[in-house]
């Protein structure tokens, strides 16, 4: 169905820059924009090469809150279609989206909910597609090694001056896979790479405590994190 060059792209990571996150109550949701979907559909399988049908469009709901805007929310399912190079085969997706429109007038409420009901069922039909279309993102896992990661950089962010902030540049948290740390690799646990330390992510970190402080490690009860300044595993 898909070329040599479509598979190895869709095989790849989801680049982090990409990745968006919002609050919704108390938890930190993560996600990616409709317009970078529907851009990395066109790249990868081609213009003229994909389309979607909106199977159906209906308005779930519809209150005024407390200050007195319009609340409208939709359901969307769609169907997509993708075709290889000579529209010879294809594949179909279908998937179902939710979306709420706030407003003073009905008119603008009923659009944006609408709009992004539609947009939500495109991104989840897409996501069968893999990580490149955010399917990642729905692992449950991953979102929380990513959110030791964020507490992890805002306690380290706290920690120095404004002045000092702005002179160190800004650094992406990377794999750092040495060998010595295969042990923690076999119990599910992962290294990354967190500005001037190496920190330990995953679940059940504080019953593998022993392994990890055999590696060098040390707890920081203000982050709640192991960590190992990066000098230390050079040296």
């Amino acid at each position: 169905m898909f070329n040599d060059k479509q598979n190895q792209v869709l095989a790849y990571e989801l680049d982090s820059s990409r990745i968006k996150s919002r609050s919704k109550g108390n938890v930190s949701l993560s996600y990616l924009e409709g317009f970078d979907v529907i851009e990395t559909a066109n790249k990868i399988f081609g213009y003229g090469n994909w389309d979607y049908n909106i199977t159906s469009l209906t308005q779930v709901s519809q209150e005024l809150n407390h200050n007195q805007n319009n609340i409208i929310c939709y359901k969307a399912v769609v169907n997509i279609t993708v075709h290889d190079i000579q529209h010879s085969k294809s594949v179909t997706r279908e998937d179902v989206g939710f979306g709420t429109g706030i407003a003073k007038t009905l008119a603008d409420a009923h659009e944006g909910g609408a709009k992004e009901a539609v947009t939500d069922a495109i991104k989840r039909t897409l996501r069968s597609f893999g990580n490149q279309f955010g399917n990642s993102l729905y692992d449950k896992s991953r979102q929380h090694q990513n959110q030791q990661i964020q507490q992890y950089s805002q306690s380290q962010t706290q920690q120095i001056s404004p002045q000092q902030q702005y002179q160190q540049p800004t650094q992406q948290v990377q794999n750092n896979t040495p060998q010595d740390y295969a042990s923690l690799y076999n119990l599910g646990l992962s290294i990354m790479e967190q500005g001037q330390n190496l920190v330990v992510v995953g679940d059940d970190i504080f019953a593998k405590k022993d392994s990890i402080k055999a590696c060098g490690f040390r707890w920081d009860g203000q982050t709640k994190m192991w960590y190992k300044p990066i000098d230390q595993q050079a040296a």
